[in-house]
C-alpha cells in the first residue's frame, strides 16, 4: 500500500495480532492499519473500523476493502465505541483497539476542509463536515474571553489574548471566512517566531479542538476501550501533540494499579478497587528513519496497555 501511517509497524507490533482475533481501528483514514491488520488476520479473525469522516468512509480504498467478508465499515465518532461493539455483540470479545489520533493526511491536504494554513479554503476544521458548527461560525460569535481559553488550553498558545483581540476586532469589520484569512491576521499579531514553527500552529490546533471536542472524545474512548476489552486485549494509542498524550498517559497509569476512595479511612483490603489495564511498556517513539521520511512522525507518541 502506497500510504503508510505514522508508526505502522510498531503498531500492528503491539497489537499482538491473533489470526482469529476481533480488533477495532477507531480511526480508518486511508485505511493503512485496518490493511495491515487484516493481512495479519486469518479466516475467522474480524476487524471493525469506524472513522466520523463522511469523506474516509466513502472513499475507493475503504469501498475495495470492504469486499472482505472480515471487514466491517461504520461512520461515527470515539463516543459511540461501546454502543457500537455492543450492538455487534462483541463486548468483551475484542482483542485489540487501535486510536490512531489527531488530522489524517486527506484532511491536511484538502484545502476544502480548513484544516491547513499552507492551503487557503473555507474556514470549516469539522471532521464531520454534515454535522456540527465550523471554526468560521465560532468564530464569528465566540466570546473574547472564551476564545483566550481555548487558545491558552488547547494551543498553549502564549500569544493567546493578543491573537483573540485581532480576531475580535478584524470580524467587528468583517467576518473572517478563510483559513488564509486567519493565518495572516495572527502572523500580523504574533511578533515572535518559533523556530520550524508557523505563528498559526497553535491557533489552528486549538480551534480545531474546541469545535470538534475532540479531547472530551478522547476521556470518553478511553474508558469505552477498557470495558470492551477482553482479559489480555490490547489497546494502542497514537498522539501527535503534548494534550493528547497526557490525558492518555494518565488514564492509563489510574487505570493500572489500585485505586481507592481517600475519604473512606481507614481503608480495607476490601474497600480497594483493583485498576482493570496494565502499562505494557514505555512511552515509543518513531524511529530516526521514519521521521526523516515522515517528519510528521517527530511529535508521535505510542502508549501501550493490556486488560488484566
Amino acid at each position: 500500500m502506497e500510504h503508510l501511517p505514522v508508526m505502522y509497524a510498531e503498531a500492528l507490533q503491539q497489537l499482538a495480532i491473533k489470526k482469529d482475533g476481533i480488533y477495532l481501528d477507531c480511526t480508518f483514514g486511508r485505511g493503512g492499519h485496518s490493511q495491515g491488520i487484516l493481512n495479519l488476520l486469518g479466516p475467522t479473525g474480524q476487524l471493525l473500523a469506524f472513522d466520523r469522516d463522511s469523506d474516509a468512509i466513502n472513499s475507493d480504498y475503504a469501498q475495495a476493502m470492504l469486499a472482505d467478508d472480515r471487514f466491517k465499515l461504520k461512520h461515527s465518532c470515539f463516543s459511540q465505541l461501546e454502543n457500537i461493539v455492543e450492538s455487534a455483540g462483541l463486548a468483551g470479545k475484542i482483542d485489540g483497539i487501535l486510536l490512531d489520533l489527531g488530522v489524517s493526511s486527506p484532511q491536511l491536504d484538502n484545502p476544502e476542509r480548513g484544516f491547513s494554513f499552507l492551503r487557503d479554503g473555507p474556514l470549516d476544521m469539522r471532521m464531520d463536515g454534515s454535522t456540527g458548527v465550523s471554526a468560521e461560525q465560532w468564530l464569528s460569535s465566540v466570546d473574547e474571553k472564551d476564545l483566550v481559553k481555548v487558545l491558552f488550553e488547547y494551543g498553549e498558545e502564549k500569544f493567546a489574548r493578543r491573537i483573540a483581540r485581532a480576531i475580535v476586532e478584524q470580524r467587528v469589520q468583517a467576518p473572517i471566512t478563510t483559513t488564509r484569512q486567519l493565518a495572516l491576521l495572527i502572523e500580523d499579531a504574533v511578533s515572535v517566531r518559533e523556530k520550524h514553527k508557523h505563528p498559526a500552529t497553535r491557533t489552528f490546533q486549538a480551534i480545531r479542538i474546541e469545535i470538534n471536542g475532540e479531547l472530551d472524545e478522547l476521556k470518553v474512548v478511553l474508558e469505552q476501550s477498557a470495558r470492551v476489552l477482553m482479559p489480555e486485549g490490547r489497546l494502542v494509542v497514537i498522539s501527535f501533540h503534548s494534550l493528547e498524550d497526557r490525558i492518555v498517559k494518565r488514564f492509563i497509569r489510574n487505570e493500572s494499579g489500585a485505586k481507592y476512595n481517600p475519604g473512606k479511612l481507614p481503608i480495607k483490603e476490601v474497600d480497594i478497587a483493583k485498576g482493570i489495564l496494565k502499562k505494557v511498556s514505555k512511552a515509543l517513539k518513531a524511529d530516526a528513519q521514519e521521521v526523516r521520511q515522515n517528519p510528521r512522525a517527530r511529535s508521535a507518541v505510542m502508549r501501550v496497555a493490556e486488560r488484566v
